[in-house]
């Protein structure tokens, strides 16, 4: 029997390969430039070119920075810092008598400003109930010295470098963590919280509720 032979032909792909073409307009855009300085109600971002986005490591999917580790009635961790001078202050330098002690986000931002001198314009008025004022914020000596200086601030600002005080205390974040919180205890004369405020966007009420519940004892 004779056998057919068919000629053996070439087959081009049905899809051609295509290059991909370079779009030079189609460029991903960083959240923050890395030239941009932002700055809103404590909110510091310089040389970054993204917003930090906190991890969701519960087993419940739920998202959250950290619960607060200091409670009314407790006394809170102890810690030792460098104030605007330089010299080392212990929060147990304050035992004795009351002390207003103030966690804010930073430095020459708008509403650290206007708390930092509404506790100055008050400062009078915390002295004669008998309590001594104190500022906490990640700044360091140099900046809380400048800051002192330019407003006239009366009262001690202490540098937590790296938060670690502020951690240990379990201020709250703000704005899903992009935003060290604004807090404020009032410790008594024996170093036991009996006041915790938090307000981040009136940081001028932290004057009010402080005062006006120094004046109720």
């Amino acid at each position: 029997m004779a056998s057919l032979s068919l000629p053996k032909h070439h087959f081009p792909s049905v899809l051609p390969t295509q290059t991909p073409r370079h779009n030079p307009s189609s460029k991903s855009l960083p959240i923050v430039s890395s030239s941009s300085h932002s700055q809103f109600y404590g909110l510091k971002l310089s040389n970054s070119s993204s917003l930090p986005i906190p991890s969701s490591s519960s087993s419940s999917g739920k998202m959250f920075i950290f619960a607060a580790k200091v409670d009314k009635g407790k006394v809170p961790p102890a810690f030792t810092l460098k104030d605007q001078d330089g010299k080392t202050v212990s929060l147990s330098k304050f035992k004795g008598k009351p002390v207003v002690l103030y966690f804010y986000p930073a430095d020459e931002t708008p509403g650290c400003t206007k708390q930092a001198c509404a506790f100055r314009d008050s400062y009078e008025k915390f002295k004669k109930a008998g309590a001594q004022v104190v500022g906490i914020s990640g700044d360091d000596p140099s900046s809380h010295k400048a800051f002192a200086k330019k407003y006239k601030l009366p009262y001690t600002l202490l540098s937590d470098e790296g938060n670690k005080v502020r951690k240990e205390w379990g201020v709250p974040s703000d704005l899903f963590g992009t935003l060290p919180g604004r807090q404020t205890y009032v410790l008594d004369k024996n170093g036991v919280v009996q006041l915790i405020y938090n307000n981040q966007f009136q940081p001028e009420k932290h004057i009010d509720e402080t005062l006006k519940f120094l004046q109720s004892l």
